[in-house]
């Protein structure tokens, strides 16, 4: 893709998507661009670093613009599974009927259980819709760039010739932005390797640590857990093979993309984890300690004392009424 003088994202279905895209790749641009002239204003060189800190810099600001929707998606999934059981019910009510009436009041009943509790079941699905098109344009527009400043292909956005020469000419840790695994000497091809594997590492302690901490103790058994426990290795490797033929400057904005999910991915299991999970057991107790905290700077009773109290007010209700257990009375009726 990257040794050839057509630039093949620019054709077949790909280039009928990232067309589609373009008013978003035109945004990165300008974005990538005003990064760009912020550091070299504050005295970094026009080629060199700063190229690669502006990448570095997209990333952020896309992840952060993503960030509030990542958070409403973390609360619907609580919601969610919050009303497992109450879905199961209902499932379960009309289970084995099949006719359009039944259809239609299993339909009723889970829409009216998700707006009485303020669930959306497609909530977990709009940050990927969203951030699917965001990184696909990141990763076409980071491409494209070597292409421009060779003149096989049109400016995109704020990278005229230019501009895309001058990026180009960016070498960082003794390689150059444009190059690929392929085409760097030995230095290159060493750095390009240590990238290639902190990119796959942080990928892979993302999924270790979600397996580990944020599944429900109770499926962290069977075949299906296995497989999972294998993906975790499949996704990682697959990497390598696509790292080796990606010019560097893609390697920059995969790397801090993967460190910024890799973050998110802890913040989630630590702040959200999932119900049942190691993760919510941590929580509890962090939950647990810090209410006898907050209890103990306002001068009140601790959780342990309270339900102590509890328990004796308890036994005192016990005792006066003589652990005889009340018995109904039958309503006198009118006559």
């Amino acid at each position: 893709m990257y040794n050839q003088n057509q630039f093949v994202l620019d054709h077949g279905l790909f280039g009928w998507v990232y067309k589609i895209l373009t008013p978003v790749e035109w945004l990165m641009t300008q974005i990538m661009f005003l990064f760009h002239k912020l550091l070299t204003l504050i005295g970094m060189s026009s080629i060199g670093a700063s190229w690669v800190f502006s990448i570095i810099f997209l990333v952020l600001v896309v992840h952060g613009c993503i960030l509030p929707i990542y958070i409403r998606q973390m609360k619907s999934m609580r919601k969610m599974q919050a009303l497992q059981p109450q879905m199961q019910h209902i499932q379960n009510k009309y289970k084995g009927k099949k006719d359009q009436a039944s259809r239609e009041a299993l339909s009723r009943e889970m829409m009216k259980l998700y707006q009485d509790n303020d669930a959306n079941p497609a909530g977990s699905c709009l940050p990927m819709l969203i951030q699917g098109p965001v990184f696909m344009c990141m990763f076409y527009m980071l491409s494209a760039i070597p292409y421009i400043a060779r003149g096989k292909r049109a400016a995109l956005g704020a990278f005229d010739r230019v501009t895309a020469e001058q990026f180009a000419q960016t070498r960082v840790f003794g390689v150059n932005v444009t190059s690929t695994f392929g085409t760097a000497d030995v230095t290159g091809k060493i750095v390009m390797g240590i990238f290639i594997a902190m990119m796959c590492g942080a990928m892979w302690f993302m999924q270790f640590n979600n397996m580990r901490k944020n599944l429900p103790r109770a499926s962290m058994q069977g075949s299906q857990y296995k497989m999972q426990q294998a993906m975790t290795w499949v996704f990682p490797i697959m990497y390598i093979f696509s790292g080796i033929s990606f010019p560097f400057a893609v390697l920059v904005y995969w790397l801090t993309n993967n460190i910024c999910n890799l973050l998110r991915s802890m913040w989630q299991v630590y702040a959200f984890p999932t119900p049942g999970s190691p993760a919510a057991e941590e929580k509890e107790v962090r939950d647990h300690d810090a209410e006898n905290r907050r209890r103990a700077r306002e001068g009140e009773i601790s959780l342990e004392e309270e339900e102590l109290e509890k328990a004796k007010q308890l036994a005192e209700v016990k005792v006066d009424q003589g652990y005889q257990r009340r018995q109904p009375q039958r309503k006198k009726r009118k006559k």
